[in-house]
């Protein structure tokens, strides 16, 4: 694992929320503050929004780093994590939510360096 994908479980092993433990882990490369990391991810957080939080903050920082291209950059971030887990949909993740943040963050960190 990486830096930031070892930050990222780290922070889910200190009871961070699935998306906050993602987004706070790169919040650096987006010109964010964890806290503020912990406040743009928490509506994500348990499903929400139907799909994971921990990809939706990955996506997140997809979309910061990349504006205009992002939405090419998310479908093939959601095409890797598809598959190794098969959905993006926490309904069907739920119940292994470490996993899901190791894998979001992995791939997350392989695809920007």
């Amino acid at each position: 694992m990486g830096i930031r994908t070892d930050k990222a479980v780290n922070n889910h092993k200190s009871f961070h929320t699935c998306s906050s433990s993602v987004l706070e882990a790169f919040a650096d490369i987006i010109g964010i503050t964890e806290s503020e990391a912990k406040n743009i991810s928490a509506p994500f957080a348990g499903g929400r929004m139907g799909k994971c939080g921990a990809v939706m903050s990955a996506e997140y920082v997809l979309e910061q780093m990349y504006g205009s291209d992002a939405p090419d950059r998310i479908a093939e971030y959601e095409a890797a994590f598809m598959e190794d887990k098969g959905s993006v949909m926490c309904s069907d993740l739920r119940g292994n939510c470490r996993a899901c943040v190791t894998d979001a963050a992995r791939i997350l960190e392989d695809m920007i360096g």
